[in-house]
């Protein structure tokens, strides 16, 4: 025996993982109403937020925190966030 492990003789191959597909574009109109994008946001819309796989709208009111509901899309919050907006202006 040398002493070298069998381990150490194999070579080990770098795998390379593919590269990530782009975001697709945010939806900036739906429903004939024009959404609220965010950059500062992982969903990119202001208001809505991931939860459990789904997505939250809420907004603040008199600094309190309103929820507006949970969506299947990001795009379906969006404008349930708009629509409430402007029930509260």
């Amino acid at each position: 025996s040398s002493g070298r492990g069998a381990s150490s003789s194999r070579k080990r191959r770098r795998v390379t993982e593919p590269a990530a597909a782009a975001p697709a574009p945010l939806a900036v109109e739906a429903e004939g109403l024009p959404l609220h994008l965010s950059s500062k946001n992982s969903t990119g819309y202001l208001g809505v937020f991931h939860h459990g796989g789904r997505f939250e709208a809420r907004r603040t009111v008199d600094g309190k925190e309103v929820y507006i509901g949970l969506f299947d899309t990001a795009v379906e919050a969006a404008v349930a966030y708009v629509r409430a907006v402007g029930e509260y202006q």
